[in-house]
């Protein structure tokens, strides 16, 4: 669940660690730049009477197909993407157990993996791991919208670099979502992800 939770992969977080490192040098000097580039302040509580209604269990079940693109901070697009999954649910005494199985392709011609365990604690109420998030990715559902929020820990060249990830879904109808994802690093957005996830028929 990628950066989006579920439809983004390491290749992907891992090409903006240049950006990260512009950026820290520049907001040595510019404190300007956290007032304009911050966190989301939504509130997943903004969205409460909005519909179609999002059920995670319900639209991630079967297969499904994305498209995406990875913009740095300036808002240029640093790659592209698609991606095949494929998603089901079991029941078991901590709630619905789904496992979500995703195939990326970048522009490049580059392919990665990604399996994404979630757990639908019920109310709206969602918990995620995969091999490279650190702990428990943490969602929250209200009307159309869901917002996952996690950390990540990137090795790249000898070095690692924990980013912090806010992720929203909207769902458009019961065959679309539109996916954000802002990857953050000292409070600051330094990079975004978007997607559109479609639902297949079976």
């Amino acid at each position: 669940m990628h950066a989006t939770l579920f439809s983004i992969s390491q290749r992907a977080y891992v090409s903006t660690l240049g950006i990260i490192k512009k950026f820290t040098h520049v907001c040595l000097f510019s404190g300007l730049l956290l007032g304009v580039m911050s966190c989301s302040s939504a509130s997943i509580e903004d969205y409460q009477q909005t519909t179609p209604t999002l059920d995670l269990v319900t639209f991630f079940d079967g297969k499904l197909t994305a498209a995406g693109i990875v913009q740095d901070f300036s808002g240029k697009v640093t790659r592209k993407f698609t991606v095949t999954m494929e998603a089901h649910w079991t029941d078991s005494p901590e709630g619905k157990q789904g496992v979500i199985n995703e195939w990326f392709i970048y522009d490049d011609g580059e392919k990665q993996t990604r399996v994404w365990k979630i757990t639908d604690k019920g109310n709206g109420v969602y918990q995620g791991t995969a091999n490279d998030i650190l702990g428990i990715a943490e969602g929250e559902s209200r009307g159309s919208a869901l917002r996952w929020r996690y950390d990540m820990q990137l090795a790249v060249d000898g070095s690692e670099y924990e980013v912090h990830f806010d992720d929203w879904m909207f769902l458009v109808d019961n065959k679309t979502i539109i996916n954000k994802s802002d990857i953050i690093k000292f409070g600051i957005t330094v990079a975004q992800v978007t997607l559109v996830i479609s639902k297949q028929e079976d």
